[in-house]
């Protein structure tokens, strides 16, 4: 195949596989004879006759008659389509003989992936961190759904505007919003405490424009700009130090806005506040215009909807802002 029709190795060999599995079941041949199956409805019709064969609850009665079905179906589904269907071919054949054994096919499935799934991160130290994990197919398509849900209607901040991100990094950037935006109420309490995580630097940091905290009790540094940015909508202790290092504030308990208020704040702006950009109020968090360091209350009038990309954008320093007479926030690029 190679000499004769100029195709890689690994085209021919493929080929080669498709020809012997094919030959095995006539009606398969004959639809991709007469052009009724393609090569890639081919491949999934053979795989799924494969399995059946090799099923010991399953006939040769059943095997002509899922063939026979399969190359039908062909006809009218697409190949992921008929992946489907060709692995619950078996309980359309018989319902009542083959519905157990899938039930009890699935729950070692299920099994096998709950032993298999892990996660791992690795921090490349320039201030991102690759995840790798593996969960069941359940759990991956309920978070993939999650994050498609988040990405695919987002619109543009003013700050990107006219500027198409790719389209994988809206989905690392869902992910993000997701962790970020979780209900630690939800999570377990350790002796008596839900989880929290503390951010320590001093109030000078925590006031201006560039510094550093730690976060956590391991000494991983963000900026005070994305501290700032959390402490408006995580549930954060921001441990503050005097110049003796002495703790002045251990957090306030009224520094987080209340669902309600987060309710209220959505009838109020319906949208992102930042000007031109019109990201729904789902996908916004709550900022204190006077941040909470310089003793801004938490109250509906000290606060406004801002989309994630805008809200990093209002806690970086090189970038400025005013407060519009209809309420909405104008950007400038600091020279």
């Amino acid at each position: 195949m190679r000499t004769e029709l100029l195709v890689d190795k690994a085209v021919a060999r493929s080929q080669i596989k498709l020809a012997a599995g094919v030959a095995k079941y006539d009606r398969v041949a004959e639809g991709l004879a007469e052009g009724v199956v393609s090569q890639d409805k081919a491949r999934v019709i053979t795989k799924a006759l494969d399995a059946i064969e090799t099923d010991p609850a399953a006939s040769g009665e059943d095997l002509v008659l899922a063939e026979k079905l399969l190359v039908d179906y062909a006809t009218r589904l697409t190949a992921n389509e008929l992946k489907i269907v060709g692995q619950r071919i078996l309980v359309e054949i018989d319902p009542e003989r083959f519905e157990a054994a899938e039930a009890k096919a699935l729950q070692r499935e299920e099994e096998r992936a709950a032993r298999r799934t892990f996660f791992s991160s690795r921090d490349n130290g320039d201030g991102t961190v690759d995840i790798h994990a593996r969960v069941s197919r359940a759990v991956g398509v309920r978070l993939r759904t999650i994050l498609d849900s988040l990405a695919q209607p987002r619109k543009l901040s003013a700050q990107d505007r006219g500027v198409k991100a790719p389209y994988d990094r809206l989905l690392g950037q869902a992910f993000a919003w997701v962790v970020e935006t979780y209900d630690v109420d939800q999570l377990p309490r350790h002796g008596g405490h839900a989880t929290t995580a503390f951010i320590t630097m001093t109030l000078d940091q925590l006031r201006a424009d560039l510094g550093t905290a730690a976060l956590g009790f391991d000494g991983d540094q963000i900026t005070a700009a994305e501290a700032r940015r959390m402490a408006c909508n995580a549930d954060l202790v921001p441990v503050v130090l005097g110049t003796d290092s002495e703790i002045l504030d251990f957090g306030r308990t009224a520094r987080l806005a209340h669902p309600i208020q987060h309710r209220a704040l959505r009838l109020r702006d319906k949208c992102c506040q930042a000007e031109d950009c019109d990201a729904p109020a789902a996908w916004t968090e709550a900022h204190h215009l006077k941040p909470w360091s310089e003793g801004g209350r938490t109250d509906l009038e000290n606060m406004v909807l801002l989309c994630g990309s805008d809200h990093r954008r209002i806690h970086d320093p090189n970038y400025g802002y005013e407060r519009l007479p209809d309420g909405r926030i104008r950007f400038t690029r600091r020279t």
